[in-house]
């Protein structure tokens, strides 16, 4: 027989991989606040973290619970919003430091265009594949319009409509934006491995059969899609705080498929695969950029070399986990080389 050691306790694993992340944050700040990347590189790494949380939000209702939303936008339009209203009025008050109130701002953000997919969750969800998706799509144009046109509704200047709502505080930064990253990940990854993902995953696979086995359809799906509402209204916070301007226009129906395109590429139900193809989307726009008249092909090209030899996206519903690796390392460090013979003496 084979002497084999435990694997490393559940508690270590998170801890090492707490210690690594705060390590990796905190040293990544430091050089990005050092000068060592130019404020254009700064600003694009931001937005590839922003379009990260988008993915991984949608991801959390397309690839993991299995429906077709295309309303995304409305709820980051509402996050956006929401948290630049606050932040424009609270900082204008004397004493108010922005950066110390941001926090509250995309908490804000995050709640409120939750509420609101709740709302809209409830009869949508009643519905599947192109139902659901055109009922949301709708919801999401609703939203936009709304936002287009409420000041005409009030009497008085609230989203500015068309002209745009400006002079927000300019507060997201690489810190706080890769910090609502890994929340953002951490999060979805342990309701995933919860009974509550499970049960969601059950949904996805066979929505009858889950329903025979005594699961609440109803309440995980509208919880799925709520949650996953939350940190899109989280990533539109962050977006208003990036660009300090922001107007309805920029959450239409193309920023929905944008979206959606990010996940489906990444690979649908795979983190980390919406992770990298939100970065390789975002930046690849960018990296064409001395190619202008040529880098919306290249772009297209490429959306459809991956659709044609990785349909599946490309890490597929592969996710990666340290916990898992250090683990196995660890009870791969701990095996003994040499087997025991029966009845030989351990002391």
């Amino acid at each position: 027989m084979k002497k084999t050691a435990k694997k490393l306790p559940m508690w270590l694993r998170y801890l090492i991989n707490t210690v690594l992340f705060v390590a990796l944050l905190l040293s990544s700040t430091a050089f990005v606040n050092s000068g060592s990347v130019s404020p254009y590189h700064t600003k694009v790494i931001i937005l590839c973290g922003i379009n990260m949380i988008l993915a991984l939000a949608l991801n959390l209702a397309t690839g993991y619970l299995g429906q077709l939303p295309l309303g995304h936008a409305g709820f980051m339009a509402l996050g956006a919003y929401s948290s630049a209203i606050f932040m424009r009025y609270i900082t204008a008050m004397p004493g108010v430091s922005a950066s110390a109130i941001f926090p509250l701002g995309v908490l804000l953000g995050g709640v409120i265009a939750a509420f609101v997919g709740f709302l809209i969750g409830i009869p949508a969800l009643r519905f599947k594949g192109d139902y659901l998706a055109i009922i949301t799509l709708g919801f999401g144009e609703i939203i936009r319009v709304v936002l287009l046109n409420i000041d005409d509704v009030l009497g008085f200047k609230f989203t500015y409509g068309a002209a745009s709502l400006k002079n927000i505080p300019k507060t997201t930064n690489f810190f706080n934006t890769f910090l609502c990253v890994s929340l953002t990940a951490y999060i979805i990854h342990t309701v995933m491995k919860s009974r509550h993902g499970r049960a969601i995953l059950a949904i996805r696979d066979n929505e009858i059969a889950a329903e025979a086995c005594g699961i609440n359809t109803v309440y995980y799906k509208t919880f799925g899609f709520t949650l996953s509402a939350f940190f899109t209204g989280v990533a539109g916070a962050l977006y208003a705080g990036y660009l300090g301007v922001i107007s309805p226009g920029a959450f239409g129906f193309m920023k929905s498929i944008e979206i959606l395109v990010t996940v489906v590429l990444g690979g649908m139900g795979s983190m980390l695969g919406s992770i990298i193809s939100a970065t390789v989307l975002t930046a690849l726009p960018e990296v064409l950029r001395a190619f202008s008249q040529y880098r919306m092909i290249a772009y297209s090209l490429l959306l459809i070399i991956v659709m044609i030899f990785k349909p599946s996206g490309f890490m597929g519903n592969y996710d990666f986990s340290l916990s898992t690796l250090l683990g196995k390392l660890g009870g791969r460090t701990g095996k003994s080389a040499v087997p025991e013979k029966e009845g030989e003496d351990n002391e």
